[in-house]
């Protein structure tokens, strides 16, 4: 096969990527869209998830997805730019992500495999893991990521030279501020595991007590630890910096649409095509989509437009608006995050702060 060293994972050939989750702490947004396919920097989160993958080499993707979200997940994803093959596979319930494994068998039958959540975004590549788990013969290899807030993940313990020595899921007095973050090499070793655990005290089988019953008989688990950026999207505040850190990183200056001479463009700004600019200051990194309209406003720094959008008369900064958005009269916007086809109007010019955290179809009037 393709040596690793060109990108292309030597054994995995399979990934599943965790899609089932409700997003309950992002509501009401989510209540019309899933997480995973919520923009950020105008992409879908999991569009960022299947890019890595993509340039990992692993072309056979099984989507984990609820009942009430798998015509919205396959929709986000009907332009399939890598080429890569689909099986979307139902998880019912949400009963955690050893279930989720539990589902995936007949997908995944007894070839070892990557899972990654799909509502997180990370930078650098998948390189690092692959390597690590298929040069070890290992049965699990986890990616962390030092935290601040270790209550509240999965965390591993490592002994005197470097080893995992325990996982716990969400510890109330950790050991460690090592998370796992979301993105797993497994052997199929992680069949019987997943078979031989119960549900915890949240009612949930735990991958980490999967993990932890690997160790117990006889599994090698080790782990990379991530040097770039990671967010897990489950909140506001983790979608903005998000968007702006990928903003920061990913866009160049690129102005397709139409901008008038009375208008200035300062910084890492992309402007899709059919997009018009007049009388407006656009400042840092700003992406803009298609078809949209800004007129005697100012959008400043880590801000993303989707596309068929209205803004005049306005200023936003770190926002997401998403598409057929209208922001009309008011100064000044920032740290929002505003559905689809949702408007925020004064019938005079509104003078304040505000920050919002809006669903699709939603009118505000100020």
């Amino acid at each position: 096969m393709v040596d690793f060293m060109d990108g292309i994972s030597m054994t995995i050939e399979k990934a599943i990527i965790l899609a089932a989750g409700r997003g309950t702490r992002l509501r009401p947004l989510t209540h019309t869209i899933p997480k995973q396919a919520i923009p950020v920097a105008n992409r879908p989160i999991i569009h960022y998830v299947l890019e890595q993958l993509n340039c990992a080499g692993i072309r056979e993707i099984g989507i984990v997805v609820s009942p009430d979200n798998r015509e919205q997940i396959k929709r986000s994803i009907d332009r399939n730019p890598w080429e890569l093959k689909f099986e979307f596979i139902e998880q019912k319930l949400p009963l955690g992500l050893a279930h989720a494994v539990i589902v995936c068998k007949e997908f995944l039958k007894e070839e070892p495999f990557l899972m990654y959540l799909g509502d997180n975004l990370s930078g650098g590549s998948l390189d690092g893991i692959l390597r690590t788990f298929e040069s070890t013969n290992a049965d699990a290899t986890l990616m962390l990521k030092e935290v601040i807030n270790p209550q509240q993940f999965g965390i591993a313990e490592i002994g005197e030279e470097g080893e995992i020595t325990r996982v716990i899921e969400k510890p109330e007095n950790p050991k460690s501020n090592l998370a796992i973050i979301g993105t797993y090499c497994f052997s199929s070793k992680i069949h019987q595991a997943t078979a031989s655990i119960v549900p915890s005290k949240r009612g949930e089988l735990e991958i980490t007590d999967a993990i932890q019953h690997l160790f117990a008989n006889g599994g090698i688990v080790n782990s990379e630890t991530l040097d770039s950026w990671w967010f897990d999207c489950g909140t506001k505040d983790d979608l903005l910096e998000a968007n702006k850190t990928i903003l920061d990183e990913s866009i160049s200056r690129l102005i397709e649409g139409n901008v008038s001479d009375d208008s200035k463009i300062d910084g890492q700004v992309e402007v899709g095509e059919g997009t018009t600019i007049n009388n407006s200051q656009i400042m840092g990194s700003v992406k803009i989509g298609k078809n949209s309209v800004i007129a005697n406003s100012v959008i400043e720094s880590a801000t993303s437009i989707g596309s068929e959008c209205s803004i005049n008369n306005s200023t936003l900064q770190n926002t997401i608006l998403m598409d057929n958005g209208t922001i009309s009269n008011v100064k000044e916007v920032e740290n929002s995050v505003i559905g689809k086809n949702s408007s925020v109007m004064s019938h005079s010019k509104f003078v304040g702060n505000i920050q919002l955290m809006i669903g699709d179809d939603t009118e505000i009037l100020l």
